[in-house]
């Protein structure tokens, strides 16, 4: 679903003349076909699955918040205005994110559901969180506030 969401926005923002939109959905379709080309590899013929085109759309988003940060410290404003216009882009892909409240009462809710009762459980909580919320929860701050409501904190 995904995919035809992806090839019907590249072809809507070609006929309502958006460059950027139409420079950043071919970057985000080429960096999918990179993606399923590796997955051959693995034996996945159909390309990968939602979950890592999501994972693939929050690593793009990602690197471009780290683009902007270089850029704004070089005082090239304007590639930074257009790392945020990419980044507007690539966030219609993505499921709304859950806020920071959110988020901790969705781990707080989980270590109880699982039972898990020290940082030995840590694995197998991210991997849960990551099954349930992909492309809705930020997992590296996830992770920093597993490690702390499991140790005690």
């Amino acid at each position: 679903m995904l995919r035809t969401r992806l090839n019907e926005a590249l072809k809507e923002a070609m006929r309502s003349k958006n460059q950027r939109a139409v420079s950043t959905v071919r970057l985000i379709l080429a960096a999918l076909k990179d993606r399923d080309i590796a997955a051959r590899g693995r034996g996945v013929t159909d390309g990968i699955d939602e979950t890592e085109i999501m994972a693939m759309l929050q690593t793009m988003i990602k690197q471009r918040q780290e683009s902007i940060r270089l850029y704004e410290q070089g005082g090239r404003c304007e590639l930074a205005e257009q790392e945020r216009e990419e980044i507007v882009v690539i966030e219609t892909f993505l499921p709304k994110q859950l806020t920071e409240a959110e988020a901790g009462q969705a781990i707080t809710d989980l270590i109880a559901e699982i039972g898990a009762a020290s940082v030995k459980d840590m694995g197998r909580t991210m991997a849960e969180l990551r099954a349930r919320y992909a492309g809705r929860m930020d997992f590296a701050k996830a992770g920093v506030l597993v490690k702390q409501k499991l140790a005690g904190g």
